[in-house]
């Protein structure tokens, strides 16, 4: 029981010296504020505030399913399909899905449905997070990403069959 506590103590005391050695030689490398500024500080002139003035009112936010989201959201899900569509034609004729998450749900063509639609809706609805928060050059992205991974994927599987 004694040696173990001498070898505590003595880890403890190597550890201490270890911990204060480093924050002296740390401390050693502070910069001084006379070196910053050498020359004496200069009393600044007063501020006056001035009254705030009205900024333009913004124009006017576009609606969450305006022309371009419906088109771009048209894509995502005719790309969604174009996906599913080779991606089960390469499982039916033995091929195996690389993307893991789809994996999970390859089993069944029911499944494999089920996460296409689940990807659009989702993609649909990072879209409106996004448009709700006011980001809305994020929003017309997440469905550009979206469709530039779909066709990656299904010029993938056309040409790798």
């Amino acid at each position: 029981m004694q040696t173990k506590f001498k070898a505590a103590f003595k880890y403890g005391t190597a550890t201490l010296l270890f911990v204060l050695a480093v924050s002296v030689l740390a401390s050693s490398q502070d910069v001084s504020l006379a070196l910053l500024q050498p020359a004496a500080l200069q009393p600044s002139p007063v501020v006056r505030n001035t009254p705030l003035e009205r900024l333009p009112i913004a124009p006017s936010e576009h609606r969450f399913w305006d022309k371009q989201n419906v088109f771009l959201f048209g894509a995502v899900a005719g790309m969604s399909a174009a996906d599913f569509a080779v991606t089960n034609a390469n499982l039916q004729s033995g091929g195996r899905e690389l993307n893991p998450v789809t994996r999970v749900f390859s089993g069944s063509t029911a499944g494999l449905a089920a996460n296409f639609a689940g990807e659009t809706a989702g993609v649909i609805g990072l879209s409106y997070f996004f448009h709700k928060t006011g980001h809305h050059k994020l929003e017309r992205m997440t469905s550009v990403v979206n469709i530039g991974a779909s066709a990656v994927a299904v010029t993938y599987g056309l040409t790798h069959r």
